[in-house]
């Protein structure tokens, strides 16, 4: 950033980016995360926040960052704000057909069935339809296992209706034998009965990559990819490209990093237009429907009380970066199907954004933003890039059939699940705060055949699933005052692999932490340096005497205090859980 720039404020005031450097360099410094000999501009890397795909969220807009950036692809006007699309995946055709008229009455304006093995049964549909007013509400279908069937099914109750703007057969070819559905649907037979019902025909599901763990680059490129896939077949079929673009639905995942989701919709936006203008569809066609549904994988099985702000968060950047459609998936969605109050909570999340906080008055509320506008290019420019990646490899079914497209997204899995460990990328009531006490809800199991994600916390609530039968020790030092930050730190540390602890509270002496002693394997060292300094090493050697196995020492390794591991900021929890659950057993 050159020191000449200014940063313009309200009432005429202006200071340059100089000024902001050293306030900025000054905090740093006082938190300790800048050196004293660190020039101030160095902040600018301090304060980002980089992406899995390596882009730099930048701490500060500036007009510089925009400057030789091209015009963005803005959204239409929504009018009264984005359609409130409701999941119903009820395999019970009494409890969905209640469920999607429920949420209908109260907030919601379309439904999204599940179909097939993930849901709906495919006979069953005319009955969880039954009352649903198809010409008012519309219905996207979503049946990976048997699309064109799920097509039919509803083709048969629409027939004579005309259909609400909106409504899609849902048929995505490409996203099911990512799933694991082989040869399922075909392009021109839907397109068919799309054009016959006056409705859309394909969706092209951005959450089949993302629910495996793709980053957002990789999500962006292959929606790209499908997307021209579908484009190509539609136009051999004998459909124009204009025609073809109107068929064609695009759903993303929104995530509650909100910065990072409000550019991904923004750069999709841009990137389908690019394409169409490629494929010479003309100007009025060249926009997309886009609908983003909050994130699978973002989704804690533990404490999921908190997936209510995850939720939020996502549904405010999915409105923020221009969706049409929205769809908040309940609080509770990890534990099983959702129950009547956490579908309330679910459609009232985009009710109170709307209609309270008004957040679909603007159609680019983001637009004119620096930072957000520096992030829509440059994740636009990788996902081309990542497009361009797919079409060198044969197309994005030959990538998904010899396995280079999962095995980068692989790698992205590995490189989250790296940053989880190291807690480097924290989850609430998961890697952090966990409550080894609480009760979760009980919730009736989905559809054998729902669909499969991968759960960021999926390493950690593993060890969840299964609790240490024993307990560590907490051998605390001191006074509780000065033993509290470890202690804590540690009890949460523990608790996020399943183990629990024993703490007495305050002990001054060798003795006094003995006698609290009650012969667990594991026991681990909580004080402040001046007490491990003074008797760590006769407690340590006291504990080993008296029967324990492992000691573990709160905090960065003490000279002449014998412990067998440590736990401190940065370490790996996750084989640090393994380790100690390994001596606990």
């Amino acid at each position: 950033m050159t020191s000449d720039a200014h940063l313009a404020l309200a009432d005429g005031q202006e200071h340059d980016v100089a000024e902001w450097e050293r306030a900025a360099a000054a905090v740093l410094r006082k938190a300790g995360r800048l050196g004293e000999d660190d020039p101030d501009h160095a902040v600018w890397e301090r304060l980002a926040h980089t992406t899995l795909d390596g882009l730099a969220v930048t701490p500060l807009g500036t007009p510089e960052l925009v400057a030789d950036l091209p015009d963005p692809v803005r959204p239409p006007a929504r009018g009264d704000g984005w359609d409130v699309r409701v999941l119903l995946a009820e395999p019970d055709a009494e409890a969905a057909h209640a469920a999607g008229l429920a949420d209908l009455e109260n907030g919601a304006t379309s439904l999204l069935v599940q179909v097939g093995e993930s849901g709906v049964d495919t006979a069953d549909l005319a009955a969880v339809l039954d009352g649903v007013l198809l010409d008012v509400a519309p219905v996207v279908l979503d049946a990976p296992s048997d699309p064109l069937g799920a097509a039919r099914a509803f083709a048969e109750i629409a027939r004579g209706t005309t259909l609400a703007a909106g409504t899609n057969l849902g048929v995505d070819p490409v996203g099911a034998s990512l799933r694991g559905y082989e040869g399922q649907g075909s392009v021109r037979e839907v397109v068919e009965l799309a054009q016959e019902l006056g409705c859309r025909a394909l969706v092209v599901d951005g959450t089949a990559v993302h629910d495996l763990g793709a980053s957002d680059v990789q999500e962006l490129g292959y929606v790209l990819a499908v997307g021209a896939d579908y484009l190509r077949a539609l136009t051999e079929a004998g459909v124009s490209v204009d025609d073809a673009a109107g068929l064609v639905e695009f759903r993303l995942a929104a995530t509650d990093e909100q910065f990072v989701t409000i550019a991904k919709l923004r750069a999709v936006r841009r990137l389908w237009a690019r394409m169409l203008e490629l494929s010479e569809a003309s100007v009025d066609h060249r926009q997309m429907v886009l609908h983003a549904i909050t994130s699978r994988p973002m989704m804690a099985k533990y404490d999921p009380w908190v997936n209510m702000l995850r939720t939020c968060v996502a549904a405010f950047a999915a409105g923020v970066g221009g969706a049409d459609a929205v769809t908040v998936l309940p609080f509770d969605a990890r534990l099983g199907l959702p129950d009547g109050f956490s579908r309330r909570i679910a459609r009232n999340t985009s009710s109170l954004l709307v209609e309270e906080s008004h957040v679909a008055k603007v159609a680019d509320p983001a637009g004119g933003a620096f930072a957000v506008e520096k992030l829509t290019d440059e994740l636009a420019v990788a996902g081309w890039q990542e497009l361009g990646r797919l079409e060198q490899s044969g197309g994005i079914t030959k990538a998904i059939e010899d396995g280079s497209l999962r095995a980068r997204i692989d790698e992205v899995v590995a490189k989250r699940d790296q940053q989880v460990a190291k807690r480097v990328r924290p989850l609430t009531g998961v890697t952090e705060f966990p409550n080894l006490h609480e009760t979760l809800p009980e919730r009736t199991p989905y559809a054998e055949g729902a669909i499969r994600v991968r759960s960021y916390g999926e390493p950690f609530e593993s060890l969840r699933d299964d609790p240490a039968t024993a307990q560590v020790f907490l051998a605390t030092m001191g006074t509780i005052a000065a033993h509290t930050a470890r202690a804590t730190f540690a009890t949460n540390l523990f608790a996020a692999g399943g183990i629990d602890v024993v703490n007495e509270g305050r002990h001054d002496d060798v003795e006094a932490v003995l006698s609290h002693y009650d012969g667990q394997p594991v026991v681990c060292l909580v004080g402040p340096d001046k007490a491990y300094a003074a008797w760590g090493a006769d407690l340590a050697a006291g504990l080993r005497e008296a029967g324990a196995r492992w000691v573990i020492l709160a905090g960065k390794p003490v000279d002449g205090v014998d412990t067998d591991d440590t736990c401190a900021m940065g370490v790996d929890a996750l084989d640090f859980l393994h380790r100690t659950r390994e001596r606990l057993s």
